[in-house]
This record gives C-alpha cells, sequence and structure tokens, in this order.
C-alpha cells in the first residue's frame, strides 16, 4: 500500500497533516511499560510520542505509519532477575512482535542496549537507588531534554534512546 499523501492524525496535535516523507527516527522502549518516539529529522522536532501500543496489531499499525524512510533505535533488552517466568515470556513475545512489525515494514533499525544509551547520555548507574528513584531520574532527564512534551514514565526511556539516536546520527 502507497501511504504518499495520505492524511494521518498526529496523537495530542487535534489536526490532520500530511504523511511526512522525511527522514524519521524512531525510539522504541519495547517493555509493556515503555513507549515510542518519533523525531522528524530535517525539521529536528518531535511529531509523535505514546506508550506502548497494546497489541501486536496496534504495534503493527503504528510503526506502519511512520515507515517511509525511516531508521528505528530499539532498545536491546532482556528479562530481569527475579522476573516471574510467565512476565518473562510475554517480555519476549512483544518484542518479538516489535521485531517482527520492524521487519515486515523494512525499517532498519539499531539495537542498543539500556546500559550503552545510558552511558552515553552520561546519566550514571542505578546504584543503590530503588525502580521508582531510578525511572524517576529518567523521566527528570528526558523533561529538561523535552520541556514541552508531556512525559510520563512509560514514555520517558524512549525519549532518551531518541537523544541518544540523534546524538549517534549527529543530528
Amino acid at each position: 500500500m502507497n501511504n504518499l499523501g495520505k492524511k494521518i492524525m498526529i496523537a495530542g496535535a487535534g489536526n490532520t497533516v500530511k504523511y511526512f516523507q522525511s527522514p524519521k527516527i524512531i525510539a522504541i522502549d519495547p517493555g509493556a511499560s515503555g513507549g515510542i518516539a518519533v523525531f522528524l529529522v530535517n525539521e529536528k522536532r518531535l511529531i509523535e510520542v505514546v506508550p506502548m501500543p497494546e497489541t501486536p496489531t496496534d504495534m503493527l499499525n503504528f510503526i506502519s505509519k511512520w515507515q517511509v524512510n525511516s531508521i528505528c533505535y530499539l532498545e536491546k533488552v532482556q528479562g530481569l532477575p527475579g522476573m516471574a517466568g510467565s512476565a518473562m515470556f510475554n517480555f519476549g513475545k512483544n518484542y518479538g512482535y516489535l521485531e517482527m512489525a520492524l521487519l515486515a515494514r523494512k525499517i532498519k533499525t539499531v539495537t542498543v542496549t539500556p546500559q550503552v544509551w545510558q552511558k552515553a547520555l552520561q546519566l550514571g548507574t542505578k546504584g543503590g537507588r530503588s525502580g521508582t528513584q531510578w525511572k524517576n531520574h529518567l523521566k527528570a532527564k528526558a523533561q529538561q531534554l523535552f520541556p514541552n512534551q508531556k512525559i510520563t514514565l512509560k514514555t520517558a526511556d524512549a525519549l532518551l534512546l531518541l537523544e541518544y539516536a540523534r546524538l549517534k546520527e549527529k543530528l
């Protein structure tokens, strides 16, 4: 299906815009409590930020909307110590759905571990902080970098990963 010229809705924009043919960066924090951020390279602006879509079809539909002339930075993650087997299985399924959606839409994908992007952004390490304290630290950094964007715990990592991608792509 050719999406050129197709009108789409931008989340939170309240109006329709023409489909962007310009280069884009898609940054994905793949957890169920993760999110996706999309950046328009030529205009150097964030165009959409959403919590992780809930179903495989929703994931594919979202990625399909931005597939033309895009590169994706996907956080490379693994199960965490102490994570229940069923939770780890579901986490892996979500990651696989995203990989397949990106592959199906022929979007070049760069995988990067949290340790790599967090070090590049000089975020420090979790250390003795609780999970909540660490997530709030990451959210605060995302708020500094994107002061005009509503940022939640679900979207903060995707935005930070986007900042890492911008550094790597020299934008």
